[in-house]
């Protein structure tokens, strides 16, 4: 089995409810990183706060950039995430299932 058969370095969000309690992260394989916040699997923020529906994501070229674009994204305010979400995805829709499709 190829190990880095998914390696994508992407930026995502996640989220509890609309317009609710929001999760900035960066990771190299979102499918499987988004099924962990899912299920609960990992102690931290996501899983204490329900952060559970990934409402936003963003692929990269590198993982690089990716960290990068996530620093910029974490840096600026709770208004521009939500902007950031809505341009996308207004009703914020859990995209889990749109990633493998």
């Amino acid at each position: 089995m190829d190990r880095n058969r998914h390696f994508q370095p992407a930026v995502y969000i996640m989220a509890n409810h609309k317009s609710g309690t929001i999760y900035v992260g960066v990771t190299s394989d979102l499918p499987k990183r988004a099924w962990q916040h899912r299920e609960g699997v990992v102690e931290g923020f996501t899983r204490r706060y329900g952060c559970k529906r990934l409402v936003w994501f963003e692929l990269h070229s590198t993982m690089e950039y990716a960290i990068m674009r996530e620093k910029q994204i974490k840096g600026g305010s709770r208004g521009k995430k939500i902007a950031l979400i809505e341009a996308a995805n207004p009703e914020w829709r859990d995209l889990f299932f749109e990633l493998s499709s």
